[in-house]
């Protein structure tokens, strides 16, 4: 019996942390540029919209992860010119991004559904397949890990990406065109989270519910401070809050003393409550990127 609770516990946590994985290590990507990226709860949730809405009309969730993963792309374009261009100053305009995602999904899919709470149900045989029980995005998610790590610390890319986060001016005197490369960090993190967000609806759900992301964008960022922004730290920082959700399966049927049910309540904030505990305590003991959140103006 114990064998089973483990081995059930195993897979769950896999299947909670496989969206963490996706939208931290897209986060890394931006953040190590000097892009903070707080959008990406509305980068997960434009995913898993579009990804819901086009694998419902055509059947292909293959389509609709690639769907996902452009709309994501296309949104985080659009906060990339707000930040990097204009100089907006990047947690207002990533908390717009999110506040945004919140709402549009909602008109899209009352338009087009007559139900703005939900978009149509996916059949179950359109939805991305698993083999051994485990989704196919959760075999790409942990495949991510180390083809992060490489791009980051064997590619000139990655050696360029570290010098725009940490010193611009450097990288930009060595011939690196600074901005070029935060675009394209900011993209590819749109890309990467939207893909988490596209996992949560044609993968672990069969449907786009609003809001269905529930803060797993900022665990994710939670996940990204702790790893202190290395790509194998984030897989076990993620896998640590996969866990801490897929405890709250069997903690629901946890009795008080008088022998009532604990509220459900209570058991669903514990995530929560680490990600608070994480970002007030580990924060400060994190080293970010030295030109994190700071725009660059070339000099002239």
């Amino acid at each position: 019996m114990s064998e089973i609770f483990t081995i059930a516990l195993l897979f769950s946590t896999i299947r909670f942390a496989t969206p963490l994985i996706f939208a931290a290590l897209g986060g890394m990507f931006s953040e190590r540029s000097g892009v903070i990226n707080i959008a990406l709860e509305g980068l997960m949730l434009a995913g898993a919209f579009t990804a819901a809405v086009i694998t419902f009309e055509t059947g292909n969730p293959f389509l609709g992860l690639l769907c996902g993963m452009i709309a994501g792309a296309v949104l985080a374009l659009v906060y990339a010119v707000a930040c990097i261009k204009f100089e907006a100053d990047q947690v207002v305009a990533g908390f717009g991004i999110n506040i945004l995602m919140l709402g549009l999904p909602a008109l899209l899919s009352g338009a087009m559904y007559d139900s703005a709470g939900s978009t149509e149900q996916i059949a179950k045989a359109d939805l991305l397949p698993e083999f051994f029980g485990i989704n196919i995005a959760s075999f790409l998610a942990f495949l991510l890990v180390p083809v992060c790590w490489y791009v980051l610390y064997k590619t000139p890319f990655g050696l360029r990406l570290r010098a725009t986060g940490e010193n611009p001016a450097a990288a930009d005197a060595a011939g690196v065109s600074v901005n070029k490369l935060r675009y394209t960090a900011v993209v590819l993190s749109g890309v990467l989270a939207a893909a988490g967000g596209a996992y949560l609806s044609i993968g672990q759900s069969s449907l786009f519910t609003r809001g269905m992301t529930a803060g797993r964008g900022f665990i994710a960022l939670a996940a990204l401070i702790l790893a202190k922004w290395r790509p194998v730290q984030v897989l076990l920082a993620c896998l640590f809050f996969g866990f801490t959700e897929a405890l709250t399966i069997p903690l629901a049927n946890i009795k008080t003393a008088s022998g009532e049910n604990v509220p459900v309540q209570f058991i669903q904030i514990i995530p929560y409550v680490l990600t608070i505990i994480v970002l007030a305590g580990f924060i400060g003991l994190s080293r970010a990127p030295k030109a994190l959140g700071i725009p660059y103006r070339k000099e002239k």
